[in-house]
Parts: C-alpha cells; sequence; structure tokens
C-alpha cells in the first residue's frame, strides 16, 4: 500500500512538471518615460538596434495609448488590468486598502500568475518604487507597494544607498539631494554599470538564470524595469557619441498651447540644474536636451539587449511571451513642454511590442489603437491561463494574429480631466464642460480645438467618456 502511494506520488509529480514544461513563460521589460522613439517607430537617428531586432520578429503596436500619464497611475493600470487612479500614489492606495478590506480587492495580474503556478519576480522598476516599497527612502519592508503578488520584489541599488537614491542617480553613486544642485543631463566614461540600470539588469540576468533552472516545475513571469531614459538624463559617454553629428529634426508645433489645455510648465525637467539655460528659447540647448535624451534611450536598448541575449543563451526564447512597454510617453519640446503629465499624444502615446513563438507575419505593425489596459488579458490568452472577468481590458490576440484588424478606442485620464482618443479625434473633457476637440487628420494636430465647430461629435464621444467613467 505504501508503495502504491510513493508510485502514485511520484507519477503526479511527473505530470506536474511535464505541464508545467508545456506552459509559456512571460517576460514583461517596462522601460521608464520612453516615447516612441525608436528607429522601429520610424525615428531614423536612433540607435536601437536591440528593440528593434525585437520588433521584427514580432508586433509593433503604432498606436498604443497608456491611461494615464505619469508612473504610478500607469503601471497601476498595468499591473492590475483595471482603470484606477491619476496619482503616482495609485497602487499604494490600493495597498492600504487590501490590508484593510482584503476580500474588497481583486488580485493584481502578477499575483493572478501566481495563483495559477508562475514564479513571480520583479527587478528594477516595474511598480512606481523601484524594488516595492515605501518609506523615506522606498525600502521599509512593512510598506509594500504590491502585497501578494512577487515571490521575489527586487531592487539592487549599489553604491545608491537605497530605492530612492537608484530611482534619481547618476554616474558611480551620485543621488538627489537637492535637485537644483543635480545635473538636467550627464555622459560620463565607463561601463554600463555606473548608472542605476546596469546593477539592475545584472540581477535581472541572474534571475533569469535562476527562473530557467526551475522551468521544468514552474513557468516564470518576470518582470524587468528599465530606468532611462527617465530624468536626469545620464548615460555612459559612448551612447551620447552616437548623436554628436546627429541631424535631429526639427520640434514640432513647439508653441505653448493657446486656451485651456492639461499644458504644464515641465516642472519635473526645469527643476534640475539647467545652467540657467530654457530649451524653449534657448534652440542650441534644447538640441543638447534631445541628445542627450536619445543617448539614453540607447542606453536602454543596450539594456534590453543584454536581457534578450540571456533568454536566448538559456534556450528560453521559444517558451517565452516578451512584452515591451513604455509607461508613457514624453515631450521633447511639442506645445513647450519637456516631460509627461499632460493629456496631449505625446504624453499618452508610448511603445509597445509583443513576441512570443509562432507569431503571424512578424514584424508587420498592427496601427489599431490598444490600451494598456488590454495588456493583462492578452498575456492570460497567450499563456493559456484564465482570464479573470475583473479585468477591464480586451485582449489583443486579435490584432496579433492579424495585424490589419481594427482596434478600439483608448481611454485616458489625468486628475479631473479626462480623454478619448479615436482613430480620427481626441476629445478632452475638462471638468466643469469644457472641451478640447481635436482632429488628428488634420497637420495642426492637437494645436487647433475644434470643440466649438464640432458639437455633434463632441457630445457623442462626451457620452463614451461619461459612460466609462461616470462623474459622480
Amino acid at each position: 500500500m505504501i508503495r502504491r502511494f510513493f508510485i502514485l506520488c511520484s507519477a503526479l509529480i511527473v505530470i506536474s512538471s511535464s505541464e508545467a514544461a508545456d506552459k509559456t513563460n512571460v517576460l514583461l521589460i517596462c522601460v521608464d518615460d520612453l516615447r516612441p522613439e525608436l528607429n522601429c517607430y520610424g525615428v531614423d537617428y536612433i540607435h536601437s538596434p536591440n528593440i528593434d531586432a525585437l520588433a521584427a520578429g514580432g508586433r509593433l503596436f503604432t498606436r498604443h495609448y497608456v491611461q494615464a500619464p505619469t508612473c504610478g497611475a500607469s503601471r497601476f493600470t498595468l499591473l492590475t488590468g483595471k482603470y484606477g487612479g491619476s496619482s503616482n500614489d495609485a497602487l499604494f492606495q490600493r495597498s492600504r486598502v487590501l490590508a484593510a478590506e482584503p476580500e474588497a480587492v481583486d488580485p493584481s495580474m502578477p499575483a493572478w500568475f501566481k495563483d495559477h503556478g508562475y514564479t513571480t519576480v520583479s527587478v528594477g522598476k516595474v511598480s512606481h518604487h523601484p524594488g516595492g516599497l515605501g518609506g523615506p527612502d522606498w525600502n521599509d519592508p512593512a510598506l509594500p507597494e504590491m502585497p501578494n503578488s512577487w515571490d521575489r520584489h527586487l531592487l539592487p541599488f549599489g553604491p545608491w544607498q537605497h530605492p530612492r537614491g537608484w530611482m534619481h542617480g547618476l554616474a558611480n553613486g551620485e543621488i538627489r539631494v537637492k535637485a537644483g544642485e543635480m545635473d538636467l543631463f550627464q555622459a560620463v566614461e565607463g561601463p554600463d554599470t555606473i548608472y542605476p540600470d546596469g546593477a539592475a539588469v545584472d540581477l535581472t540576468l541572474e534571475e533569469l538564470e535562476t527562473l530557467g533552472e526551475g522551468v521544468a516545475e514552474k513557468p516564470f513571469f518576470l518582470a524587468a524595469g528599465i530606468l532611462r531614459p527617465h530624468l536626469p538624463f545620464g548615460a555612459p559617454a559612448k551612447y551620447l557619441e552616437l548623436y554628436k553629428d546627429a541631424d535631429l529634426p526639427p520640434i514640432p508645433h513647439s508653441e505653448k498651447p493657446e486656451g485651456k489645455t492639461t499644458w504644464h510648465k515641465s516642472g519635473e525637467f526645469m527643476k534640475y540644474n539647467r545652467w540657467g539655460k530654457d530649451p524653449n528659447t534657448d534652440p542650441a540647448f534644447a538640441l543638447k536636451v534631445r541628445r542627450h535624451y536619445a543617448a539614453c534611450v540607447s542606453y536602454a536598448d543596450a539594456q534590453v539587449g543584454r536581457i534578450l541575449a540571456k533568454l536566448d543563451a538559456l534556450g528560453l526564447r521559444e517558451s517565452t511571451v516578451i512584452v515591451l512597454w513604455g509607461d508613457h510617453g514624453w515631450h521633447l519640446g511639442e506645445h513647450a513642454i519637456w516631460g509627461k503629465h499632460a493629456l496631449f499624444e505625446e504624453s499618452l502615446r508610448s511603445p509597445l511590442i509583443v513576441a512570443y513563438p509562432g507569431i503571424q507575419k512578424p514584424g508587420t505593425p498592427a496601427e489599431g489603437i490598444v490600451e494598456t489596459i488590454d495588456i493583462f488579458p492578452t498575456l492570460t490568452e497567450l499563456t493559456g491561463i484564465e482570464t479573470p472577468d475583473f479585468v477591464q481590458g480586451t485582449s489583443m490576440r486579435s490584432l496579433l494574429e492579424n495585424p490589419g484588424g481594427e482596434g478600439r478606442e483608448a481611454h485616458s485620464y489625468s486628475r479631473n480631466v479626462r480623454t478619448i482618443r479615436t482613430d480620427r479625434y481626441r476629445l478632452v473633457a475638462h471638468q466643469g464642460g469644457y472641451f478640447e476637440l481635436y482632429d488628428e487628420s488634420d497637420p495642426d494636430g492637437e494645436t487647433r480645438n475644434i470643440a466649438e465647430t464640432k458639437p455633434a461629435i463632441v457630445e457623442r464621444l462626451a457620452a463614451k467618456i461619461n459612460a466609462r467613467f461616470p462623474r459622480e
């Protein structure tokens, strides 16, 4: 009888291991403040060979929109599959509700995968706080940003003292104490590890090895957060050298917009040491800023390349769904903004690339509109696990199989302002009944508000916004 019991247990273990081996892994790469400033998105002066190669073997979405133009709120949507708050504190707010009323909060995306047999690991900036902890220096284990979600939620801050220091770090351990005393941009000679992403990606590669060794027992969901090109714009000098003689095109519609909009004074950008210069009035300085941003993009691309090379070296590419996602866009002088936080196209449109074995028509872009909120149900479909009924997005499977198919409309928000993006129009609805309407097919784009001349379109799109986000 005992022998029969052990035989049965052994058989169950073999079956379990076989099922695990058949499951698809997930590699989610989150890149901070990355607009579609990539060669594969048609920006031909950018050096982004690794992301370009990923796009060539997968599906690039030309019109992917985030739900909020700020890190914390955008990542809330990614990691919960739900529309949520508009602040960087959104996931911590959820954490506090979860502590008080556990039954009132649905599982996060990593928690859902964990509950379905996955090992879940986060390295770098995936949720808003790198490493996922609160407190003054973002290292208090009593204040988790995403409880019950990750088997390991890691941030190797190295010489940057703590996660908060890493988040705003420059070369060789320099941390931000007073923003006005930290340079806006920097390019120091040295290897990739002298800037924060180098250390985080080193640990990501170690985690991939560990997860690869255990993949026969359990599939993995690995999220790797890359910090650059987040401010301050610091990257090893070799990446800036790529742009020394680059011919950058003029900044489109670089004037401050007229009338009521979500324009802002670029406060996050302007508080750094700018040597007394303003890119809105100094074209030579604006060019320097853009070149340093480009250097940071190439540095981030190199980190993506390191991760993908390790995936290949471990023989895991053929059993892994890869998603590369930018958490929001970033203005480089358009509308006289240097940063995010607005509800213009530049703040809300970001890169999204999905790649997996057997994808149809690899390298063909999908032009249909999709949203960040669609990523959760897409990953459950592609990995064959149940899609929870609480997610508010729609799987992108149809566009992955047929890139010429139709997309959907995208909803975004910032504080008390909401917007909808359709194929042709963007409507921005302010509290109090003021509207901005832009015709995206017009060369003037989001510079000419036509709301007063198109009342029927305003009414129709406003009704869709109100149906999605009823005002209390």
